[in-house]
């Protein structure tokens, strides 16, 4: 995979009091992805920037919500999370990525 297309692909890591439960309970790890990228990709970004061992991959379209401002309606932008679930023994240190 192109290295540049692996900074495109994962957007952030997402943090929220949910991704902390499912990174408890299940292994997984939550990530705002790029709206146009697939599983495959996900999980070879993670394998290579990361360097461990992805088990499986869900993504699912977050919509955006209509805001309301003094100039009418306004639209958040849709966005994509993708669920990394990583092989048991397998574990992402944020702060050691080089």
């Amino acid at each position: 995979m192109n290295p540049e297309r692996v900074f495109q692909v994962l957007v952030s890591p997402h943090v929220s009091e949910k991704a902390a439960v499912v990174a408890d309970a299940n292994n997984q790890f939550v990530f705002k992805v790029a709206v146009d990228a697939t599983k495959t990709e996900i999980k070879k970004s993670v394998e290579q920037l990361f360097k461990v061992k992805v088990d499986s991959v869900r993504t699912l379209k977050v919509k955006g919500k209509v805001k309301r401002n003094r100039f009418g309606y306004s639209t958040k932008p849709t966005w994509k999370k993708a669920y990394v679930r990583l092989e048991q023994g397998q574990d992402i240190d944020f702060a050691a990525v080089e």
